[in-house]
């Protein structure tokens, strides 16, 4: 983390309202120009999303450059440049947006932790390491630090563009009373912030299970592969041929409530439990290492096979795999294939190759 402001555990739904004002800042109509706009987007979709706005920017007169990895930068209007991030380098983990004139400045830098907070989607609750504010000078020395590292991949213009902009900064001092201002959008932000999370829809269904459906609207309708690893742990539960009947209709549906309560019950609130078909389930654990994940299959296995001690005349046969990914949509098709294969071969355990989804191995 760079010098400045203390950083902040932030969400994603928090840091898209500060960047949504950042953009809207810069496009006001003020007579303070001339203006750069620097934007860290992670990963295509995101800027997508967002391409409107800084079209509109660029045809503001702004120059802006826009930042993703990807296999090619992102097509921008004449006067704007897009950048090419590499997958590896520190700058791929980073959601900024910087605007800059010699009398205005606002900043947001963010780095991912590829972790989550429980949010009414995997999206919203993706949390960063950040800071933001309303100050030039800072605006200014985040400028300074993205020209210098984004310097062999920007055009003669662009650092021409930005060399100007910064030498009038230099020449003006800052605008007095910018600490105030800033002051009063923090506590602004913050009561929309509390007033969001007090009337976020919260539906959970009663039997804590969501379908294939649901699971599409957790994920969110705006996400990318790449960022926030998801393990994924299906789950067939099933008796052994044979078993003799059950003792009526209430015995059986107590024997199912038990049956989900031992899947549930590994759940943290981060994380979901789908239903697939009646005997079939997908557990959704963001920000889990694959080890992890084999433990939580582990934990169910063995709360399956406890319940043996309570309904003596029921054994069921459990049958999980087990896959770490960053691709989104998530790769559910796979890891059902993966457990159809390791109940036909017998094994309690398989795993999936990492992001591949490939062939099963078995793990136990």
């Amino acid at each position: 983390m760079h010098s400045g402001p203390t950083p902040e555990r932030l969400t994603k739904r928090s840091l898209v309202a500060v960047s949504h004002a950042i953009e809207r800042a810069a496009l006001a109509t003020a007579e303070d120009g001339p203006l750069v706009v620097i934007a860290l987007f992670q990963r295509m979709p995101y800027f997508t999303r967002e391409r409107a706005v800084y079209e509109r920017i660029a045809a503001s007169g702004a120059m802006s450059v826009v930042g993703v990895v990807g296999p090619t930068p992102p097509e921008l209007p004449a006067g704007s440049y897009g950048v090419v991030l590499d997958e590896s380098e520190e700058l791929a983990r980073e959601w900024s947006v910087i605007a800059l004139t010699p009398r205005f400045g606002a900043t947001l830098v963010a780095y991912d932790r590829g972790e989550v907070a429980p949010a009414v989607t995997l999206e919203a609750g993706r949390l960063f390491d950040g800071r933001w504010g309303f100050r030039r000078d800072e605006a200014l020395h985040e400028v300074l630090r993205l020209r210098g590292q984004l310097a062999d991949r920007l055009p003669p213009a662009a650092h021409a563009t930005l060399d100007e902009v910064v030498a009038r900064v230099r020449d003006l001092p800052s605008t007095p009373g910018e600490s105030r201002a800033e002051a009063a959008i923090r506590m602004m932000a913050d009561r929309a912030e509390r007033a969001a999370r007090r009337a976020a829809p919260r539906p959970e269904p009663a039997d804590g299970l969501l379908d294939e459906p649901a699971l599409g609207r957790w994920t969110g309708a705006v996400t990318a592969s790449g960022t926030l690893p998801v393990a994924l742990v299906g789950i067939r539960v099933g008796e052994p041929a044979g078993a003799p009947e059950r003792f009526g209709r209430r015995s059986a549906a107590r024997e199912n409530q038990a049956v989900l309560g031992a899947i549930t019950g590994v759940l943290r609130p981060v994380d979901r439990a789908v239903r697939l078909a009646e005997d079939e389930f997908l557990l959704n654990l963001p920000a889990l290492t694959e080890p992890e994940a084999l433990e939580v299959a582990g934990r169910v296995h063995a709360a399956l096979a406890g319940l043996a001690q309570s309904y003596p005349f029921v054994s069921y046969r459990v049958h999980a795999a087990v896959t770490v990914t960053t691709r989104r949509p998530l790769p559910v098709a796979e890891v059902r294939h993966a457990v159809e294969w390791a109940a036909r071969e017998g094994v309690p355990m398989a795993t999936l190759a990492p992001e591949t989804a490939a062939a099963p191995v078995g793990a136990g």
